[in-house]
């Protein structure tokens, strides 16, 4: 696999991140891997990397431009000041740049806790150009995006032990979703919020997050289609 220093748009911006290809080349298609309120981490980089294993190109946005939480305090501080807009501005350009580095493309976005929240955002900003959407225990704050706009498919899969995205929250997003016709696969689990980070081994769910991610590779290659 190559890490690459950068991805750019059509006028030679370089985005935030880095970019992540296969040895096999891009036939799989791409993904836009979005953090947690963390920021850019060692385990979002090794979520990269899997999904890089995989056979996907992958694209991890860096929304906070090079700063990384160390508490939950910073973590906060850090989130409440990201500009939502800024960063559903980042996305965009970030699937884009990845549809035009290799026509033909199809590009997901995937994202945890807050990550997740904003790949819901970026779907519904989107339209076409998203091609999946894979939300990981995050739903954006009410009134912050129109998610009836979301035509991609959708896989999401929340925690039923989670008090920021809570039963009732995510039942509530099901509902709202297919009843705008939101094509949507929607999976519980008997864990915590953030239960796929495995740094964190106080709500870490081995089993959990790995029927998350089997559930996750078989959708993206399902949605994104390619050559293997």
């Amino acid at each position: 696999m190559t890490e690459q220093a950068k991805l750019t748009t059509e006028d030679g911006a370089e985005l935030p991140g880095f970019l992540k290809t296969p040895e096999s080349g891009d036939g799989r298609g791409a993904v836009v891997l979005l953090h947690e309120w963390w920021g850019l981490t060692e385990q979002i980089r090794g979520v990269a990397a899997r999904l890089t294993s995989e056979g996907f190109t992958v694209f991890a946005a860096d929304l906070y431009r090079g700063q990384v939480a160390k508490d939950p305090a910073e973590a906060q501080k850090l989130m409440s000041s990201m500009d939502r807009q800024q960063a559903v501005e980042d996305i965009s350009r970030a699937v884009d740049a990845l549809r035009r580095r290799a026509p033909g493309t199809k590009v997901a976005v995937l994202g945890f806790c807050m990550g997740g929240a904003l790949t819901l955002a970026a779907a519904a900003a989107l339209d076409e150009r998203v091609a999946a959407a894979v939300p990981f225990y995050g739903i954006p704050p009410d009134g912050a995006a129109d998610l009836t706009k979301i035509r991609c498919p959708v896989l999401g899969h929340f925690a039923n032990i989670d008090d920021w995205c809570t039963p009732e929250r995510v039942d509530a997003l099901e509902k709202h979703l297919k009843g705008a016709g939101v094509p949507l696969e929607l999976h519980r689990y008997d864990a915590g919020h953030a239960f796929f980070n495995e740094q964190r081994p106080e709500v870490y769910s081995p089993q959990n997050a790995d029927r998350a991610w089997t559930r996750t590779v078989e959708f993206l290659r399902a949605k994104l289609g390619g050559n293997g």
